[in-house]
């Protein structure tokens, strides 16, 4: 079997034409998005203050660039993507272990993503045509309605064509909508200030505070912060690899992720604590609260920004890395392309409106719960690169069965033991947060910092093993 094709094969010198504003731009796109928004709404709505919540968000994206930099450099340097660069560390087959789980966290924020932007689709037909009962009848079995499943069908075609196209019209898309974007998020927040009428008023708590500011930072608000871009940590390589120097992976990436992350969870942050002051009710899903503006023509114009705003987030985000993770799998009969589709497909098939609609599960089982699985990867990745290959990685070997990193049988066990030791303690918490047993608070409390927890024990423990047996 052969373990390379056009799209798994290292990029040329001409072809690393993406400079620092284009990364920038690219993370502005996928910040924001409706996700950003309610990852520190959804805090409030747990019992965190609105400060606690930015705070905690901001903290965790600056714990997260460090990884995300870090990772970033194999694939400037060698021009590789993301289950090349492991199979560094895990082995030629042994890379589609961790590349098929960051595949599948992947395919559930595509769904989620998906189903954000359907959401706006029917808002707006809603608005345009009339009510047919039919069309507004529920689905049991989906727990949705017939029109809510053809505007989520609706964007997922949108986004398959977009998708089809490439790397360069991502790379297009985001450079477009970015500037747009932020004029959008700065409207809103005069919107919401004009409404209330007193910039005092929308910076007060407005509903009760259940838990302490240390617990949001030291808990599970940073650890979520942290999990929510713990993906592109690790697959950041699939857009670094077009970068034209370090130099602009690095700048792009610092002026583009952690000012967007903090400004626009801040946006999110103090629109759904103004809401109570507007509506007599604390609101924390845009699309909702948008819908309830007494405007047709001001709500298309939001719904259509979301759309925007949704796409550029969710291909760059969620299909670039599963789509070369499953081409990893064969890449003699899967392309960038029909990975893109497997990924798409299988979005639809976890029915994301159930996990999005509960906040909750939202934050503690879906954003914590990967978080022990990525975190684990990441502290492979780096640890293996950084001080066991010290920079150094030979770049025909990655594509051939029986060079150095064929380990044993395709498999390096050292990378695999220690990814396991990484998540093992954070499974009594996930089943916890399941309702499946009862634990204590000790093994709450690993969980609460799963990302954390998975990243240090996994990079200490591939440590030790490559210390014991040597390669």
């Amino acid at each position: 079997m052969k373990l390379i094709n056009k799209d798994l094969s290292p990029v040329k010198t001409l072809d690393k034409n993406w400079s620092k504003w284009n990364i920038a731009s690219l993370w502005v796109g996928m910040c924001i998005c409706i996700p950003t928004y309610k990852l520190a709404s959804c805090m409030i709505e747990q019992g965190w203050s609105w400060q606690a919540s930015v705070t905690s968000i901001a903290l965790g994206n600056l714990i997260v660039l460090i990884p995300m930099l870090l990772n970033s450099h194999a694939g400037t340097h060698y021009g590789i993507p993301f289950p090349i660069i492991l199979r560094s560390s895990f082995g030629i087959f042994g890379a589609n272990i961790p590349a098929l789980m960051r595949a599948f966290v992947a395919c559930g924020w595509f769904g989620i993503q998906t189903w954000i932007g359907g959401s706006a689709i029917y808002i707006i037909i809603k608005l345009l045509l009339t009510k047919d009962i039919f069309l507004y009848k529920q689905i049991n079995y989906l727990d949705i309605n017939i029109m809510e499943l053809i505007s989520f069908l609706l964007f997922w075609s949108l986004q398959v064509v977009i998708i089809l196209k490439g790397m360069n019209s991502i790379k297009i898309l985001e450079t477009l909508a970015a500037p747009f974007l932020i004029i959008i998020s700065i409207i809103l927040f005069i919107w919401i200030l004009i409404s209330v009428g007193d910039l005092n008023k929308i910076m007060t708590q407005s509903s009760p505070v259940t838990k302490s500011f240390s617990s949001a930072l030291l808990g599970s608000g940073i650890t979520s912060g942290v999990a929510f871009w713990g993906t592109l940590a690790l697959n950041i390589p699939d857009f670094s690899r077009y970068a034209k120097s370090q130099k602009d992976q690095i700048i792009g990436q610092i002026i583009g992720l952690v000012p967007t992350m903090v400004a626009f969870t801040l946006l999110g942050a103090i629109i759904t604590n103004s809401t109570i002051y507007i509506f007599n009710s604390r609101i924390n899903d845009p699309i909702l609260l948008l819908s309830k503006i007494n405007n047709n023509i001001i709500i298309i114009c939001a719904m259509i920004t979301i759309i925007i705003a949704t796409i550029t987030t969710n291909i760059a985000a969620n299909i670039v890395s599963p789509a070369n993770d499953f081409s990893n799998l064969n890449p003699e009969k899967i392309s960038f392309k029909k990975g893109a589709l497997i990924a798409s497909f299988i979005g639809i098939l976890i029915m994301p409106w159930k996990l999005y609609n509960n906040a909750s599960q939202y934050i503690f089982t879906w954003l914590i719960g990967y978080g022990a699985m990525l975190g684990s990867i990441a502290g492979i990745m780096i640890t293996d690169y950084f001080i066991i290959k010290k920079r150094k990685l030979i770049l025909k070997d990655l594509y051939i069965i029986n060079g150095t990193y064929k380990y044993i049988f395709g498999f390096n066990l050292k990378a695999i033991f220690a990814l396991l030791l990484g998540i093992f303690p954070n499974i009594p918490g996930f089943l916890s947060q399941l309702d499946y047993i009862n634990t204590n608070s000790f093994f709450n409390a690993i969980y609460e910092r799963a990302w954390f927890s998975g990243f240090f024990i996994s990079s200490i423990s591939y440590l030790i093993f490559n210390f014991i047996f040597k390669h």
